[in-house]
């Protein structure tokens, strides 16, 4: 508690460009030549920031089946002989474009899900938001502009636009990462071993990721200036 309590010192250059009031919003952060490399600059520009656990480990159920928990337990081999570690992943964002996915490992869940909490933070991303389906007559971008798709492992996901209504049609702990990123309607299309709740969390992120590096020239419709398609 004392160290949650003590003042920010920023150590790097950005950190000190955020306290002093020179960069004041997450986006002229995020598109700083300098990295992100302290979670305390996502506390002070998103003060609204939520998290989640995901339920990445399992135990045997009463009845059979397995019970889903937030952690998950590894072991390494050393000569000494077996090395127990912890595993959690969280997922960060403010439910208005701004979503971080991050891991983390210690002896025991409480410590693993709080360094998740400070990775997650670290891999904040600005998420592409738009009316990308050609049945959507809304105003508001509920959705994304155009489809995507990432790789994790074994597991390679595709999420394509859906009209508004539509939903999430995604497992919970994928709509855990879209809600928590202010996505409202998208249809994802998942391959390979999806059982591996981890994989496919990430290529889901990997998958927001990619859309956002892609360039592309929008059609705005005159009468409206709603995003209709892409080029």
């Amino acid at each position: 508690m004392e160290e949650e309590d003590k003042p920010w010192k920023p150590k790097t250059k950005l950190g000190r460009m955020v306290k002093k009031g020179e960069i004041n919003n997450i986006h002229e952060a995020l598109n700083h030549r300098l990295a992100l490399r302290e979670p305390e600059i996502i506390d002070k520009l998103v003060p609204n920031l939520e998290d989640d656990v995901i339920l990445i480990g399992g135990t045997p159920g009463k009845g059979g089946g397995k019970r889903r928990i937030v952690s998950k337990r590894t072991v390494r081999m050393h000569k000494s002989g077996r090395r127990f570690k912890t595993k959690a992943m969280v997922v960060a964002g403010n439910g208005n474009g701004i979503v971080g996915l991050g891991e983390g490992y210690a002896n025991d869940t409480r410590n693993a899900i709080q360094k998740a909490k400070q990775q997650a933070k670290l891999n904040i991303i600005e998420l592409r938001r738009g009316n990308g389906s050609w049945e959507d007559r809304g105003t508001e971008p509920t959705t994304i502009p155009f489809k995507s798709s990432g790789k994790s492992g074994s597991v390679e996901v595709e999420i394509k636009p859906a009209p508004k209504g539509t939903g999430l049609a995604a497992s919970e702990d994928i709509r855990k990462l879209l809600r928590l990123g202010g996505i409202q309607d998208l249809w994802i299309k998942s391959r390979g071993k999806t059982r591996t709740r981890e994989n496919i969390i990430k290529a889901t992120f990997k998958a927001f990721k990619n859309m956002n590096n892609m360039k592309v020239t929008p059609q705005i419709k005159e009468d409206t200036g709603l995003v209709v398609g892409m080029i």
